[in-house]
């Protein structure tokens, strides 16, 4: 099993006082299940492990009412060899999407309290639940965290680096130092490697025991086709059969063409690349599905450069990247990963290079936004990073930074403090510029 970071949430769950629910959200197959199951072995007496899609009996238990020492009766009768002991007993309800009514009855174990619940799902399983039969969520019982796939740290670990290795990159990182030359090389090739590879646990499993790059383009494939069947088994069962095949003819449109569109480096999504009648309000739902899934993360385009960022977004005009640079690659065809590796891609190197720094904004929960004026001013990403307002550019090919320096040179105009340039460069600082090589962006807070 992986070391995953999401560790250290539960952990910090499982030291507060009269604790809430554990609700662990995320798309399918980034770990959920593994990591939930081994902090509970690891950290209770006795742990209830009830699978809802694997275990229909189980559902039938919280048709009726929602009585903890009924419930756990039942459950005592169903499972084996379980045990409650008060305060010494977690209960996982896995795939708590399959079963409404398991979730409602949080309210009820969180006010008996003794025992611990930790339920986990998919993201839009998760929210998208049939009021008609649902015995309603428990508002106020819950504490939510995100699964999202590995970072790049993770998977340095996956690979068994050293954390020695790992804490001489931060102590650089922190004080702006440069990394030694051998370990600047081999972290650029590792860091290709997981551009290739991602961060689903299944497929860097793939990848770390066989070191086979066709045999990891297969396991992705196989999770993106499970993902397309998944689509339709998680429309709303509240809207009519034709509403649902509408939107999932629009999911599937939307998703499959977000790879040209960043390879096109469209400075927004374009809806009329999906069909010339296509219309921006037509396929909102469609997106937002997609980012409830987990799948697809979305960048806006600001009106100016200033805080707070939210505050300047623009709704209506922005860009989709992909939660997970594997998948994203698979998506361009058998034998991109090759060229990756090996230095030859060309027209969908700076996508690809974009994709990966949005994804490692995105799972260090920083907002992503861009700056694009018809003018041809464009920043690749704004943040606030380390309490300074931060223009982002992503050089996949080393280049000139015209539009960083109109921004920062225009003061009354944009509020910019500083320009962060990620790129196979080392560690540099030079005025208020700093150079940052890409596999360091995993720290950017």
């Amino acid at each position: 099993m992986f070391k995953r970071k999401i560790t250290e949430e539960m952990e910090k769950w499982k030291r507060l006082p009269n604790r809430k629910a554990l609700i662990v959200k995320g798309l399918r197959q980034v770990g959920k299940t593994t990591s939930v199951r081994a902090f509970a072995k690891e950290n209770y007496e006795n742990v209830v492990y009830v699978n809802f899609k694997s275990n229909n009996s189980a559902k039938m238990i919280f048709d009726d009412d929602l009585n903890v020492d009924r419930i756990i009766t039942d459950l005592s009768a169903l499972i084996p060899n379980v045990k409650f002991v008060p305060n010494k007993t977690v209960i996982i309800f896995d795939e708590i999407q399959e079963c409404i009514n398991a979730r409602s009855s949080i309210k009820e174990f969180v006010e008996d309290g003794r025992f611990d619940v930790i339920g986990t799902g998919s993201l839009l399983g998760i929210k998208g639940y049939n009021k008609k039969k649902s015995k309603g969520v428990p508002v106020g019982f819950e504490r939510t965290i995100y699964m999202k796939p590995m970072d790049f740290e993770e998977f340095l670990w996956a690979k068994g680096i050293q954390e020695t290795v790992i804490d001489y990159l931060k102590g650089s990182y922190k004080n702006l130092t440069q990394i030694s030359e051998p370990t600047h090389k081999a972290m650029i090739r590792y860091f290709k490697e997981y551009i290739c590879v991602g961060g689903m646990p299944r497929v860097v499993d793939t990848f770390v025991s066989t070191s086979d790059m066709n045999a990891v383009y297969d396991e992705q494939r196989d999770l993106i086709e499970e993902y397309k069947d998944d689509f339709g088994k998680h429309l709303d069962e509240n809207e009519q059969e034709e509403t649902n095949l509408v939107l999932l003819t629009r999911i599937n449109n939307v998703f499959d063409s977000i790879p040209a569109q960043l390879a096109k480096e469209n400075k927004k999504f374009v809806f009329s690349a999906i069909s010339k009648k296509s219309r921006s309000s037509e396929y909102m739902p469609a997106i937002q599905w997609l980012k409830d899934y987990g799948l697809i993360d979305i960048c806006y385009n600001l009106s100016t450069i200033d805080r707070p960022l939210e505050g300047f977004k623009i709704d209506n005009l922005f860009k989709l990247y992909f939660v997970d640079s594997g998948l994203f690659v698979s998506m361009l065809g058998r034998g991109t990963a090759s060229k990756i590796l090996s230095d030859e891609l060309n027209i969908y190197k700076g996508a690809i290079y974009e994709n990966i720094i949005a994804d490692a904004f995105s799972k260090n929960d920083i907002p992503l936004y861009y700056f694009h004026k018809e003018s041809g001013l464009e920043i690749d990403f704004v943040t606030v990073a380390n309490d300074s307002l931060s223009i982002v550019e992503v050089k996949a090919k080393s280049g000139n930074s015209k539009s960083a320096k109109t921004v920062l040179n225009d003061k009354a105009k944009y509020k910019a403090d500083n320009l962060i340039k990620l790129g196979e460069y080392n560690i540099g600082k030079m005025g208020n510029m700093i150079t940052l090589p890409f596999y360091l962006s995993f720290l950017l807070k």
